[in-house]
């Protein structure tokens, strides 16, 4: 039974890790962000090598860029 209830808490753990690295680029695709792919591959790298800079891939995500020639 230990057993078991070691290797759920172990794939909850990848999950929501999975899901956490996601989370940006997913975000940015879905408010038509300009770099999306960017904001994705920040929030990988954010979350394996930095998981306290993580949330600022977070917050790129939904950053309304100004469309050029917009007026202000």
């Amino acid at each position: 039974f230990a057993a078991f209830i070691l290797l759920v808490l172990v794939l909850t753990a990848i999950a929501v890790f999975v899901l956490m690295g996601m989370a940006p680029g997913y975000i940015a695709k879905r408010r038509n962000h300009p770099w999306p792919q960017a904001v994705e591959v920040a929030g990988w790298a954010l979350l394996i090598f930095g998981f306290v800079l993580w949330p600022l891939a977070l917050v790129w995500a939904f950053v309304d860029v100004p469309q050029k020639g917009a007026q202000q």
